[in-house]
């Protein structure tokens, strides 16, 4: 099972950073799965379900209700990567880890290239004392990069840094274009379990 993959693209740090300094602190909500975490870790919705009342919670029962927030469009550049996808998005939020906070170990639901629908991240603001875990191997995130991150897997981050790392993390829905990036194979096994899915499902 595949852990993460660095996709081919990057995009524009300074662009980033430019459109990150647009958000206003009191934008910021507390992450609302308070177990997993060690000190304090925020987001900002960029696309949420409407009328949500906690808009950065990805909620996998809402695939088909989830738009742009107001925050997203005042934010051009954040709008450019996000078109750059190819493909369904569902979630997409910032995620602030505040200077010497850590996630603690967990698991998220259904979202690896298997499933069909996967969670992606480019960071904004980070450093190398910025360490993410998953399945115990670190990937090494930097400004700019797009990364498929299987949250599927066991996965966690140390924050031991002066600054606050700060993520764009994105929901996708895999089509063809998104399968393009990953190995063959993982697509052709992810093409076989739906044939078997399919098959379950067939009424007698």
């Amino acid at each position: 099972m595949l852990a993460s993959l660095k996709f081919l693209f990057e995009f524009n740090v300074a662009r980033l950073q430019t459109d990150l300094a647009l958000i206003q602190p009191d934008e910021w909500q507390r992450h609302f799965n308070t177990s997993i975490y060690e000190g304090d870790w925020s987001g900002v919705a960029l696309r949420a379900v409407p009328d949500s009342g906690v808009s950065i919670y990805p909620d996998p029962t809402a695939t088909d209700q989830f738009a742009d927030t107001e925050v997203l469009t005042r934010c051009a550049y954040f709008q450019e990567v996000l078109a750059a996808f190819q493909c369904p998005l569902t979630s997409a939020r910032l995620l602030r880890l505040q200077a010497r906070s850590s996630i603690l170990e967990h698991r998220d639901y259904r979202l690896g290239f298997e499933d069909g629908e996967i969670r992606v991240h480019v960071p904004i603001v980070t450093e190398l004392a910025v360490a993410f875990y998953v399945a115990g191997q670190r990937v090494p995130m930097t400004p700019g990069e797009c990364w498929y991150v299987n949250v599927n897997l066991p996965h966690r981050v140390d924050n031991q840094s002066d600054l606050d790392r700060v993520h764009l993390v994105i929901d996708c829905v895999v089509n063809d274009w998104l399968a393009s990036y990953f190995p063959p194979e993982l697509e052709q096994a992810r093409q076989a379990q739906l044939v078997h899915m399919d098959y379950l499902n067939v009424s007698p």
